[in-house]
């Protein structure tokens, strides 16, 4: 064990470690810092392009962020949350493109349109009730709507083509729409932590974490390669590990981590690099989730740029598997099960019987039904021209409820240990579009004496951090202007 400790410990070499030790590089510089990452690469699991959408999560076209109430009304407040989540995020990019920090941009960020569309009555009626809530708030300005074929068509030909002219279609547009490679994003920001003195351990795998008398974290870590062992030290433990973090939170015995649980959810996209289709679709395009789907299930057909190179994906069909990481193993599932979340999982698997109902449907479907849920959505789409790819995990966060004994929860939870030595992240989308605030709050929860102080470099990077831009339409349109420019995106 060496003998002086690291300052900053991350496990996991994905968009979240790496964001939070660009932010921590950023605002004590003096702090010794040292990546574990599992795999002989950052950036395989979660965070590979081919593992999700890309999609800069601005609820510009995702409707669960403005579910239909019993009502019938729609409330814009949480996708105008998730909106201002991510403005900070490009924030936070255009800065250290600014500063050289980050590559050219279109290298991990391109604009693409952000369309929601519906078929049917009921489903348009809704999309219209969206869309009027949306089209007058600042960060949802230029938002288009149509329920004309014509202008869909020219707004995107694939979902038009040789569609049944008597069925009801809508969608809306929003052109500040972006494709975010976060591969490519998180090993730029890796080369950087590792320019600035940080030490990129590849290939090690954190065994376990431990508490030690003097109030360290004891760190057992093996070497993949020569499978030899080693321990460290370090003052605190961040650990963005994925659906590898809840099993080292629990290894940790922090007392915040009791309850908690994880629901592993696989899924597959449809892939296509055929320039001629590719050329037809220069958007990402959401529809409504299936009934009992979770909300990372709703089908879209969406621009991928990986690598310079465009694509189209169809997905994501989900299924199930007990796996909690792409690369893990079938233990994940049950080796998660503590007497503190047993009740809670009970409750969840209670609860959420169409949610199971429905992976094990899309489990067992076949080849030609994937491709009917593509037609759907395009029409013309041919089985010959697409191929099947696999996904990465994930993992929905399941927790304690006073009422109904456990809830299943999508999105991202920070675990803290009450001191703040050791912060973990549970869950997933939007987790990734909105990495910066939630690694703000790691900062701001886990760093409280220090805080204060960090604000000013903070603020720098981030101008509208701590405030809104909604509330103030012309800072919103500056704003965005602003980084659209730096980042080289249409608006």
């Amino acid at each position: 064990m060496s003998n002086s400790p690291i300052d900053v410990v991350l496990i996991g070499g994905g968009i979240m470690s790496a964001t939070l030790g660009a932010l921590i590089q950023r605002v004590q510089p003096d702090w010794t810092i040292r990546l574990y990452e599992n795999l002989g690469e950052v950036a395989q699991e979660s965070s590979n392009p081919w593992n999700n959408a890309g999609t800069g999560h601005a609820a510009l076209c995702e409707l669960n962020y403005m579910p239909e109430a019993a009502d019938g009304s729609v409330d814009p407040a949480k996708a105008i949350s998730i909106n201002e989540q991510f403005q900070l995020s490009r924030q936070f990019w255009a800065s250290l493109v600014t500063a050289g920090d980050l590559p050219e941009p279109n290298t991990f960020i391109n604009s693409t349109p952000h369309m929601t569309f519906v078929r049917g009555r009921d489903n348009v009626r809704y999309l219209r009730k969206r869309y009027e809530a949306l089209k007058d708030q600042p960060l949802f300005a230029g938002m288009e709507y149509s329920e004309d074929p014509a202008v869909i068509g020219e707004w995107t030909p694939l979902l038009t083509k040789k569609r049944n002219a008597k069925q009801r279609i809508a969608a809306t547009r929003a052109a500040s729409g972006t494709d975010v490679d976060f591969g490519a994003l998180t090993r730029a920001l890796v080369d950087d932590l590792s320019r600035r003195g940080a030490d990129i351990a590849l290939n090690h795998k954190v065994r376990s974490i431990k508490r030690t008398k003097d109030g360290l974290w004891r760190l057992k870590v093996l070497h993949m390669v020569g499978h030899t062992p080693h321990e460290v030290k370090a003052r605190f433990v961040f650990v963005g590990a994925g659906g590898g973090a809840l099993h080292l939170l629990q290894k940790a015995g922090i007392p915040e981590i009791k309850g908690f649980g994880g629901f592993p959810i696989s899924g597959q996209f449809l892939r296509t690099s055929d320039p001629k289709i590719v050329a037809q679709h220069q958007a990402k395009v959401y529809g409504k989730a299936a009934v009992g789907a979770p909300p990372m299930s709703v089908p879209h057909l969406d621009t991928r740029v990986v690598d310079g190179e465009a694509s189209l994906l169809f997905g994501p069909y989900a299924g199930f598997s007990p796996k909690f990481l792409k690369t893990g193993t079938w233990w994940d599932l049950p080796g998660s099960v503590r007497p503190s979340n047993l009740i809670p999982m009970l409750a969840v698997a209670k609860d959420n019987f169409d949610l199971i109902k429905y992976l094990v449907g899309e489990l067992l479907a076949n080849r030609a039904k994937k491709m009917k849920a593509l037609q759907e959505f395009m029409p013309t789409a041919k089985s010959e021209d697409w191929e099947l790819i696999t996904a990465g995990q994930r993992v929905q966060v399941m927790k304690k409820d006073a009422k109904k004994g456990g809830v299943l929860q999508f999105g991202t939870e920070v675990i803290a240990s009450a001191d703040g030595s050791i912060a973990g992240l549970l869950g997933a989308s939007p987790g990734a579009s909105t990495a910066v605030p939630i690694m703000l709050d790691v900062l701001k929860r886990c760093f409280p004496e220090q805080y204060n102080g960090w604000v000013p470099t903070l603020t720098a990077l981030i101008p509208t951090m701590g405030s809104t831009l909604n509330d103030r339409p012309k800072d919103a349109q500056k704003v965005m202007a602003s980084t659209a420019e730096t980042l080289h995106l249409t608006q």
